[in-house]
């Protein structure tokens, strides 16, 4: 029986494929995710607190995002602060987290309503 070339090619091309996605997932020193849909992507996870007229209450900037967005880094964080501070809703945000990116984890604090690497 001759086996034809076309079959070969893609059994090895799919073995190629699998071999480097899985590869993909390993993790590297100083990076907390390698593979490509993640490696621009950066995602911070904070816990606010916001005080308005002396009472403090959690804040979710989730709330805040586009429905089924979840990647939030530092400028959309202070964006989102921002709007929250500028109508009214609290006299001003503190907190602190971590910002999750392709070079690594970084620590972020939020201080009288500033993002602060």
């Amino acid at each position: 029986m001759h086996v034809s070339l076309p079959p070969v090619a893609q059994i090895a091309a799919t073995l190629a494929l699998t071999a480097w996605m899985v590869t993909g997932f390993t993790p590297l020193p100083g990076r907390w995710m390698r593979w490509k849909m993640f490696c621009r992507a950066t995602f911070t996870i904070i816990e606010l607190t916001g005080t308005k007229n002396g009472h403090t209450e959690p804040v979710n900037v989730y709330d805040h995002l586009s429905p089924g967005s979840f990647i939030l880094g530092p400028p959309q964080l202070q964006a989102i602060i921002d709007h929250l501070v500028r109508t009214g809703r609290y006299d001003r945000i503190d907190g602190h987290g971590r910002v999750l990116s392709a070079s690594g984890e970084q620590h972020v604090e939020v201080t009288r309503s500033r993002v602060v690497l």
